[in-house]
């Protein structure tokens, strides 16, 4: 794991931010938000709310900046291919439930 502070949602270098990050800063490369959830230490997918920090109000939206009083910026927090993962689940879970792309395929009958 890197120690540079790299945006979450691209991978650019953030050496050119300010720290600590404004709540409304944003990637020069992506322009994503960079106070979010997903670039913070307390970020956990694999918790329920995704956050560690028990004292910190839920924020639904993961990737949108918010007013997080726990907020700080985790280092390496960027992870290649994972929105590629994301749409190939999302694919199959539309296909296993009857909302994905019927494209090409045979009427029912």
């Amino acid at each position: 794991m890197t120690n540079a502070l790299v945006c979450w949602k691209c991978g650019a270098a953030l050496t050119d931010q300010p720290l600590p990050l404004s709540r409304l800063a944003v990637c020069t490369k992506c322009r994503a938000y960079l106070h979010v959830c997903r670039l913070c230490v307390s970020y956990d997918p694999h918790l329920t709310r995704r956050c560690r920090e028990q004292d910190a109000e839920e924020v639904t939206d993961k990737e949108r900046a918010n007013f997080c009083a726990y907020f700080k910026a985790k280092p390496g927090a960027y992870r290649p291919g994972g929105e590629a993962r994301t749409q190939a689940a999302r694919a199959k879970l539309g296909d296993l439930f009857g909302t994905g792309d019927k494209t090409g395929q045979e009427p029912e009958s």
